[in-house]
């Protein structure tokens, strides 16, 4: 059996604004279906411990986390080898359900940018306020970090989580590495 690795094994950039690195595999769970139905967020719910987000928000735990990612769907983070026993249970849940639980974990990537400049790193890359008032954590934006679709969202004041697809892995961590150099600060944050 072969090992799961990430697609850059780990990669750290640590000499630069910010420290920029790529995170453990993590398990992520697409789940589509009507978000407002009530067997859905009470399957959530159950798997989680965590209640169906509002549009643009993220709810988390220590151990998951739930992203609203569309009208129709979430993102459930959670730990890599529980992926599919949650699905497991999720389908168990809304057998009766217009619903879908994917495994998306290994078409993934995830990031973390981290200190006290990691809020301009991020305005560098996203068109989005990124301010400490204009994004607190708890919030949760979709869109793209210059040519690469992601994802995103405030773990803490100085810590950002940025999720894109895995083919796109190394330009993502590219792309944070240069937003990220020494001397690049915009003394805006």
């Amino acid at each position: 059996m072969s090992k799961t690795v990430t697609a850059l094994n780990g990669a750290r950039f640590a000499d630069g604004i910010a420290d920029v690195a790529e995170l453990p595999m993590q398990g992520m769970i697409t789940l589509r279906g009507d978000l407002g139905m009530a067997a859905l967020k009470k399957a959530v719910k159950s798997n989680t411990s965590l209640v169906v987000p509002d549009q643009g928000q993220v709810a988390q735990n220590d151990a998951y986390t739930v992203a609203w990612m569309s009208p129709d769907e979430v993102l459930i983070l959670c730990p890599y080898a529980e992926v599919q026993a949650i699905i497991a249970k999720l389908d168990k849940a809304l057998i009766r359900a217009h619903a879908l639980a994917v495994d998306v974990s290994d078409a993934r990537a995830m990031f973390q940018v981290a200190g006290v400049h990691a809020r301009a790193v991020m305005a560098k890359l996203a068109p989005v306020d990124v301010s400490e008032r204009g994004f607190q954590p708890g919030m949760f934006r979709r869109t793209r970090l210059a040519q690469a679709a992601a994802a995103f969202w405030v773990a803490d004041a100085d810590t950002f989580h940025i999720i894109c697809f895995r083919s796109q892995g190394q330009y993502m961590f590219d792309l944070l590495c240069v937003a990220a150099q020494k001397g690049s600060e915009v003394g805006r944050f």
